[in-house]
């Protein structure tokens, strides 16, 4: 457990992606975030949803290694042992699913990964409530400078083409405009993370490039964290219909 203050801290995130129980490196960016945002790191709250059946995903560790306790959701499981619920989450459910499991309004990590309407769920969510970290899965295929999201649809699901979710530049400007900030992408392109903008610059920590998106954005190496050796560009099949996207301010309108 750490305890005292932290003083002033520019922190380069890349060298601490560690895997453990997530996908990629996301188990070690989110080890290092929780001792640079808190005193004491114990007794926190998390929510995730989409996390298959809770084995591979990224509040595991917040709840094996760290003592948390939370929520977890998924379209198809449900283990009531650690409190992994069987349930879709769409844009106009959700809040009330967060209600229904008594989720607090104060969240400390919130994991979002749906693999479709990622965005506009959590848009929903913060709508209602905060958190201190967000990690959100973001459509590495779409070029860092490019404001793209899918046009809602409750019914709509991945069909494994490279047409799903936002870019990261939506993403952020979704975040930015409820106050938090970009503060790391992970390095094959599939999880960016985003820290309540008080909280750090209430503990002091300033993190490498954070609000950077062209030096934060992470191209599509699916698969790179356990195969180093894949190179950049492996990634899911182009969609062959070139489905259009529409911009962030349209997701508004």
């Amino acid at each position: 457990m750490l305890k005292g203050v932290i003083s002033h801290i520019f922190m380069n995130l890349e060298p601490y992606e560690r895997r453990l129980y997530s996908q990629n490196g996301e188990d070690g960016i989110l080890q290092k975030l929780i001792r640079l945002l808190y005193q004491d790191y114990t007794s926190k709250y998390y929510v995730e949803f989409g996390v298959e059946n809770g084995s591979e995903c990224n509040t595991r560790l917040l709840r094996e290694l760290c003592g948390w306790t939370g929520l977890q959701m998924d379209g198809g499981n449900e283990q009531l042992h650690i409190n992994l619920r069987r349930e879709k989450v769409i844009r106009e459910n959700v809040v009330d699913l967060f209600r229904k499991y008594n989720v607090p309004k104060h969240i400390n990590c919130l994991s979002v990964d749906i693999d479709y309407n990622d965005f506009y769920c959590l848009g929903k969510v913060l709508e209602h409530y905060t958190c201190d970290i967000i990690v959100c899965e973001y459509n590495a295929s779409i070029p860092a400078h490019e404001d793209k999201v899918v046009p809602y649809d409750p019914n709509k699901t991945w069909d494994g083409t490279n047409y799903f979710g936002t870019s990261l530049l939506s993403l952020t400007k979704l975040c930015n405009h409820h106050d938090y900030t970009l503060v790391y992408c992970e390095r094959c392109g599939v999880n960016a993370f985003f820290v309540r903008t008080e909280l750090l610059h209430g503990r002091n920590v300033e993190i490498l490039n954070m609000g950077n998106i062209d030096k934060l954005f992470k191209p599509v190496n699916y698969g790179g964290f356990l195969n180093p050796t894949a190179g950049l560009g492996t990634g899911h099949v182009h969609d062959h219909l070139n489905r259009q996207y529409i911009t962030y301010d349209e997701t508004r309108s």
